[in-house]
């Protein structure tokens, strides 16, 4: 199956810098900061290899003007399951953009989770295999079975929410 989990690349932190500094360029100073989040992030991780890209924005009234940027940048807008952007317009995905206000606890959530699994390594290694025992019986090809497989490690992602003083989230990783 094609784009299952894969063990961690240590080329994804310089996959990220690249495609950080060209959107960097093309924000200007739209952007309060762009970070590398979700399992790309982890160095030891195995995961989707999709580079995960949050940028926050000082100012909520400024997301459509970094819409339209991200866009121009060749990326393309999905309204479901959740609100990204993604490269290439097919599956599967290298990159995907997020946007978020600055402070907002849903940044926040994503840079406290990945902190967490960095500094953690039991909890990396457990959320690894976690990852690989569900990737094993979906088709990451098919988005009602990457929208499944989301779900399927909330409790997980909960429970390190919880551990990273962030109680309360019922959103997936």
């Amino acid at each position: 199956m094609a784009q299952q989990i894969v063990d961690y690349d240590p080329n994804w932190p310089r996959d990220f810098e690249c495609e950080a500094q060209r959107l960097s360029r093309a924000l200007g100073m739209l952007a309060a900061r762009i970070e590398h989040i979700g399992s790309t992030s982890v160095p030891g991780l195995p995961a989707k290899p999709i580079i995960d890209i949050q940028i926050t924005l000082q100012d909520e009234t400024a997301v459509q003007q970094c819409r339209l940027i991200v866009l121009e940048q060749g990326y393309t807008e999905a309204i479901a399951p959740v609100h990204f952007f993604h490269q290439p317009a097919a599956w599967p995905h290298s990159h995907h953009v997020h946007i978020r206000e600055d402070g907002s606890f849903e940044a926040r959530r994503r840079r406290e989770f990945r902190d967490w699994l960095r500094k953690h390594p039991r909890d990396r290694d457990a959320y690894g295999t976690l990852k690989r025992k569900l990737a094993e019986s979906a088709d990451l090809q098919r988005l009602e079975e990457r929208v499944r497989y989301s779900h399927a490690k909330g409790a997980f992602v909960r429970e390190i929410e919880r551990l990273a003083g962030l109680g309360g989230s019922t959103s997936q990783a």
